[in-house]
């Protein structure tokens, strides 16, 4: 056993060297999906078992066929939409600790809280899911979801909220894999475990730590890639805790149409915003656009986004931009 696998174990590495060494994992992660986006159809929904590096491969590789609606709803974000503020009141990101009966250890969660944040008031919350190969730090390190949030607040074009930001790798150890193991059936179970983690554990917890409301319409859930599907799935599934649902570039995890949204009419009245978005450069757009597809044939009310990017950081961000101004706002938004 090496000395950083020995600090590891018995919990004496520093709390920054252990950051430090998960975006390392991350970031290797990363690389590694990006020689699979250079490489050869697309299947149904894949269940963790199924998963692997060669499938990967396959997804990412699937011709992009756009059809005549395939096209934008909204600019790209504006210059600096993601930098954060300086000599201004900010929100504050902070790291919370959870019991989790389906992992059986404590979980960590990155969690935004507004400016002026107050126990006396009640806030909504967005729950933000991570892809494949990130943890909880990916909304905030690499896309920037905090930022995104605190301008968009402080230039009054969102609703003050908490934002929820955790692993969605429901597993006892929850690090990102190494890059060979990213597209493995057991770290993709981890993320299939995880509806359990976030209904039982996480959204309790968060209510009893936090000035969160209890209410439906005051709760949104969205993802990105691995994550898209997970807030797809879920979110769908559960109508009776999530008004607002957003799938960005969801990945092959993502549930069948007709599983997802088997009841239009049900959709059409708990909804608020049912937002959906993809690449016009990314081979995963096909599930996106089965989704898009059933949810036109059946009148069910959503936003359908096809920018100019690939499976990246530019269309998460600028998704969350456009996602976020719309939540909790009374009526539907547009």
């Amino acid at each position: 056993m090496s000395h950083i696998q020995t600090a590891l174990a018995d919990g004496t590495m520093k709390p920054e060297r252990k950051r430090a060494l998960d975006f390392a994992r991350f970031m290797q992660a990363r690389f590694f999906m990006a020689l699979i986006l250079a490489s050869g159809p697309m299947f149904a929904q894949e269940m963790p078992e199924q998963v692997s590096p060669e499938r990967a491969r396959a997804n990412f590789a699937r011709p992009v066929v756009l059809a005549a609606d395939d096209v934008r709803a909204f600019p790209d974000a504006p210059a600096g939409f993601d930098a954060p503020r300086t000599g201004k009141i900010q929100g504050r990101v902070e790291v919370f600790e959870y019991d989790s009966t389906v992992t059986g250890v404590k979980r960590k969660v990155v969690v935004y809280l507004p400016p002026n944040y107050s126990s006396e008031n009640k806030y909504p919350v967005l729950y933000l899911l991570h892809g494949i190969a990130g943890n909880e730090w990916e909304w905030s390190g690499y896309v920037h979801a905090d930022a995104i949030v605190d301008n968009l607040i402080a230039a009054g074009k969102a609703t003050p909220m908490i934002v929820v930001m955790p692993n969605g790798r429901a597993l006892a150890d929850d690090r990102p894999p190494a890059p060979d193991r990213t597209y493995s059936p057991q770290n993709a179970e981890g993320f299939s475990k995880f509806e359990r983690d976030l209904f039982d554990c996480l959204i309790p917890a968060i209510q009893a730590k936090y000035s969160a409301s209890t209410n439906r319409a005051d709760r949104a859930l969205a993802g990105l890639s691995m994550g898209g599907g997970q807030a797809l799935n879920f979110g769908l599934k559960h109508l009776d805790t999530f008004a607002w649902v957003g799938g960005f570039s969801p990945a092959p995890n993502t549930q069948p149409p007709a599983e997802l949204v088997p009841d239009p009419a049900a959709a059409r009245e708990q909804l608020k915003l049912l937002y959906l978005s993809c690449g016009n450069q990314d081979g995963l757009i096909n599930i996106s656009q089965g989704v898009h597809v059933y949810l036109k044939q059946h009148n069910v009310p959503h936003i359908w986004n096809v920018d100019d990017h690939g499976h990246d950081a530019e269309t998460w961000g600028s998704n969350l931009y456009d996602f976020a101004q719309r939540l909790f706002i009374a009526g539907k938004p547009k």
